[in-house]
């Protein structure tokens, strides 16, 4: 068996799924986005914040790269619990926010105890991870936009890493949307921004909740937001919730912290890192809470609202 087949039975055998690919599929991933772009396929806001920033070129501590290897990890739901009016107050958190870098520590930890006795080396790689993993062969797209995998559904989160292991697998599997979704419109019927629009293949993505809530929390919402449309501490779950793909995962949910009523207070006022408790800190940095802080107090609120 040569070293990539023992590398992804490597990756299989830990409950993961992975694709090794020819470094030439990053050059691919950058003209198709460009391409997109020129064909005004994405709201201007959106391509600037989330499309813009992503590195097609290996770093300069791994310039005899050949390889991107694309993994799949399980990634439940997370509920986090407040304390609002003495009563508990427990969230939603969809599959890929939190604990993601501790995941990716683990990755790329199995990549390298793998690879690094054999003589190659791995480095992180910035990609446009929903397109590398459909294009790769790892995933398919939803009719939500939202990627799946297979005995995954859309419960995962992605980690790619660039390396020098020889590949010449430069496959570029179309964009393609699942066969089960052909004849399915129930994403679309329980999306309540209207984002998922069944005449065209992308998202309208500036109407998609997620756009719009992952804002920092001095940005309000628009006036057509309605406010009932809010189910998550961040994200949106309304399209994976009702997807016949994601039936046997919607029940995992973990436990991912508890804030009393002073440390509810504290997010609710906007507490900047800086100014929490030492011991509260700790407890977000651990989850990655931390990285949506700026945006809790808003959705909280917004959630809170629907249940008054």
């Amino acid at each position: 068996m040569n070293p990539q087949s023992q590398l992804l039975q490597t990756i299989s055998q830990q409950g993961y799924s992975g694709k090794i690919v020819s470094i030439q599929i990053a050059q691919k991933l950058r003209q198709n986005l460009e391409d997109q772009y020129r064909n005004g396929m994405f709201d201007e806001a959106f391509y600037k914040e989330y499309l813009s920033g992503f590195k097609f070129e290996p770093t300069e501590s791994l310039p005899n790269a050949k390889s991107i290897i694309v993994v799949a990890v399980p990634q439940p739901q997370h509920r986090v619990t407040f304390t609002v009016d003495g009563k508990a107050f427990p969230t939603l958190v969809p599959p890929t926010y939190l604990y993601g870098n501790a995941t990716i520590v683990k990755v790329r930890s199995l990549l390298s105890s793998f690879l690094n006795p054999q003589g190659y080396q791995i480095n992180p790689a910035r990609l446009p991870m929903k397109l590398l993993a459909v294009h790769s062969g790892l995933a398919a797209y939803g009719r939500n936009n939202v990627t799946y995998v297979e005995g995954m559904g859309s419960f995962y989160r992605l980690a790619a890493v660039y390396s020098d292991l020889p590949c010449d697998d430069d496959r570029w599997h179309e964009l393609r949307m699942m066969e089960r979704c052909e004849n399915c419109r129930a994403c679309a019927r329980n999306c309540p921004s209207g984002a998922i629009d069944p005449e065209r293949f992308l998202l309208h993505a500036e109407r998609c909740l997620v756009f719009l809530n992952e804002k920092p929390a001095e940005i309000p919402f628009p006036d057509w937001c309605e406010p009932g449309w809010h189910n998550c501490l961040v994200g949106c779950m309304k399209c994976q919730s009702i997807c016949p793909e994601d039936k046997p995962f919607t029940d995992w949910i973990v436990e991912a912290g508890n804030f009393d009523t002073e440390e509810t207070s504290l997010i609710l006022a906007g507490t900047p890192p800086d100014r929490l408790p030492l011991s509260m800190r700790e407890k977000m940095e651990d989850s990655d809470l931390l990285d949506i802080l700026d945006s809790m107090p808003r959705n909280l609120r917004a959630l809170m609202q629907n249940t008054a």
